[in-house]
């Protein structure tokens, strides 16, 4: 029709990258149906990059007759899911489920203990392909990361989007795994883009049609609204982003302190947050499930200490030090306690982590039975504050002394080369799986 308006959007395909200029399905050049079209796709340029199931999308690589069977990352029966392929996820398994429940849900499922190690390697790949792509990038976990790419069209020659999308076709290619990729204007929504069509996703939140898209979805969507917190909201009738939309800044104040701030600018879409590359790790911890139930000092404190050693290596490894300890305990019944110590200086020191962490457990010593013990160390610094002369207590600094001693020997034959006398000879009630560090 003349003078009719030409309402195509700008896109292009995933596949072969070449732009469309109409508005049929496939890729004009190649015919692939993995298109991309936005109003706003030439000047979005704030990514979050998730792989996709990223354990198991690693042991299915490394295990290809595995490709078509449902796989679990985890412990053994009285552990807990770390991972789920999408397999084993169409049957109700989820992350962070008793690995009892998750068999039942899919009893056909493979279960393959986490090699953290092998993970963490991989992770360093796709790292590695991120910074290539610009240097604001933000870690988030093993397994994502922020984005910034404002300003790198002229060195990539092609906007944000179409450098997200060859180095999602790039990591496919060289590393055998695949990622899903949002891309928006902030953080936020970037985010929600990036689980909106999993696996090997590529989701577009723009900023003209971000308050529409927000209206209808549960307040769960927003980062720090939680199980608890939901049932407050949703107390108070409050069940929707949409809802959110329509109350005053004041009023969200009023009923829930500083997080009505965040409900009330996350619900429109505002987020000012910027990518910061130099953001500080959180914490560094370390976590077990037992085989059977424990409660006694006799066979938890070994644990503890072996699990404070873990958290020491990696903080020494990092260069980093923690001021507040936190121990976490599951008791059989799934119910967590946390609790935590404040110290007086950053400390990286196995000895000053297990010995703080040994007075918090002992207080939780009451007959009551656990299935986790984990332990670690928040409110990070450098390395370089950590662990100061103690000039009242003159046994630490001997035992700090021992400590780099036992560090020096285990650096050159192996951890195992030295043991304290917590954790020789002792056998484990204990599975392997880890939290890794975050």
């Amino acid at each position: 029709m003349d003078g009719a308006v030409n309402t195509v959007e700008p896109g292009f395909c995933r596949d072969c990258l070449m732009r469309q200029a109409g508005g049929g399905r496939r890729c004009s050049t190649c015919g692939s149906p993995r298109l991309v079209r936005h109003a706003e796709i030439e000047r979005l340029h704030l990514a979050h990059i998730d792989c996709d199931a990223f354990y198991a999308a690693i042991e299915k690589r490394d295990r290809p007759e595995l490709r078509d069977r449902p796989v679990i990352i985890g412990g053994g029966r009285r552990g807990v899911v770390s991972t789920a392929c999408y397999i084993a996820r169409i049957h109700g398994v989820r992350s962070a489920m008793p690995m009892f429940k998750a068999l039942e849900a899919c009893p056909e499922a493979v279960v393959i203990p986490p090699d953290m190690e092998k993970y963490v390697a991989v992770g360093r790949e796709v790292r590695a392909m991120m910074l290539a792509l610009t240097p604001l990038v933000q870690p988030i976990s093993i397994d994502e990361a922020f984005l910034d790419l404002a300003g790198t069209d002229k060195l990539h020659r092609m906007p944000p989007a179409m450098v997200l999308a060859r180095f999602a076709r790039e990591v496919e290619a060289r590393i055998g795994i695949t990622v899903s990729v949002g891309l928006s204007y902030c953080k936020f929504l970037a985010k929600v883009a990036s689980d909106l069509d999993k696996p090997r996703g590529f989701s577009v939140i723009g900023e003209a049609g971000a308050k529409a898209f927000l209206a209808d979805k549960p307040v769960t969507l927003i980062w720090g609204v939680g199980k608890a917190f939901s049932a407050s909201l949703e107390r108070d009738g409050i069940r929707t982003i949409g809802q959110l939309q329509r109350m005053e800044l004041a009023e969200l104040m009023r009923r829930y302190g500083s997080m009505g701030s965040r409900l009330y600018h996350l619900s429109r879409g505002d987020d000012e947050r910027e990518v910061d590359p130099e953001r500080d790790t959180k914490s560094v911890s370390a976590e077990t499930t037992f085989d059977v139930d424990l409660s006694s000092a006799t066979d938890l404190v070994p644990v503890l200490r072996g699990l404070s050693e873990k958290v020491s290596a990696r903080l020494k490894k990092a260069e980093l030090a923690g001021r507040t300890v936190v121990l976490k305990l599951k008791t059989r019944d799934f119910k967590t306690r946390t609790r935590n110590r404040q110290l007086g200086d950053p400390t990286q020191l196995a000895d000053r982590i297990f010995r703080t962490g040994q007075a918090l457990l002992e207080r939780e010593l009451d007959g009551t039975k656990f299935r986790l013990l984990g332990i670690g160390v928040s409110d990070l610094a450098d390395a370089g504050r950590a662990d100061p002369p103690d000039l009242v207590d003159e046994h630490a600094r001997k035992r700090a002394m021992a400590e780099g001693a036992i560090d020096a020997l285990r650096g050159k034959f192996g951890r195992k080369a030295v043991e304290t006398g917590y954790t020789f000879g002792r056998g484990s009630a204990a599975n392997p799986p880890e939290t890794p560090e975050e």
